[in-house]
């Protein structure tokens, strides 16, 4: 299977950020997260990449718009799961 480069770049920038609370925790007690919040937090960020990196190898108008869709439900969805803003049973207040 051959990975693409833009695809490398993606899972990079989702790793990257999913490595912000590794280093903040090694510094800080205000970050406390444990396995299972790096495994969803990951799970988010790498679907979100793959999704991204399907949408731009699409042919058609409306890539921005897909694109600005799924960073949007991956902002909603990780707010939701750290401080509930909407009360739904995924919320982790």
């Amino acid at each position: 299977m051959i990975i693409s480069k833009r695809l490398k770049i993606l899972i990079g920038i989702a790793t990257l950020i999913l490595l912000i609370p590794l280093i903040a925790m090694q510094f800080t007690q205000e970050v406390n997260w444990n396995f299972t919040d790096f495994i969803v937090a990951g799970i988010l960020l790498y679907s979100a990449a793959i999704s991204i990196n399907f949408v731009i190898g699409k042919k058609g108008k409306s890539k921005v718009i897909l694109i600005i869709t799924i960073l949007i439900i991956l902002l909603l969805l990780w707010t939701e799961m750290a401080v509930g803003i909407f009360g739904s049973p995924i919320a982790g207040s």
